[in-house]
């Protein structure tokens, strides 16, 4: 099943989801110390893997994190090769002071901002979805 490419109607249709909880990247540095079990998502580098972990996990765990994150799923079916959808809705959120970490996976788009920010960025797209309209 592939995804929407048009960008008209990815944004008419995002449908932003706040997931519950809190979510934190943390790094490895050391090769084989991966902890991926509970892990939302996972990324390597040449200075080690980072993990997106729920918070408790990562407490857990004693790995050490300096961003909490609330987690929002943009609820249409992304194409991975759409074009815009990203810059449009990072766009909107950067003009309202928000920072946003995305995840794209085969089915969603996946936000991660500012646990504080969690309510104005789901204004702010769905702001954007009705202005698309």
């Amino acid at each position: 099943m592939t995804g929407e490419t048009s960008l008209a109607k990815l944004l008419t249709s995002m449908a932003p989801r706040l997931n519950p909880g809190e979510y934190v990247f943390c790094t490895l540095a050391r090769p084989g110390a991966e902890h991926t079990a509970n892990a939302l998502g996972s990324f390597r580098e040449a200075e080690g893997t980072t993990l997106i972990l729920p918070r408790d996990e990562a407490e857990r765990l004693e790995l050490g994190f300096d961003y909490v994150a609330a987690w929002i799923t943009l609820e249409v079916h992304s194409s991975l090769a759409a074009v815009g959808l990203t810059a449009a809705f990072a766009s909107a959120l950067a003009k309202a002071g928000i920072s946003c970490n995305v995840i794209a996976g085969y089915h969603h788009d996946h936000l991660f901002v500012a646990r504080d920010d969690a309510k104005h960025a789901l204004a702010v797209l769905r702001a954007l979805a009705e202005e698309s309209r």
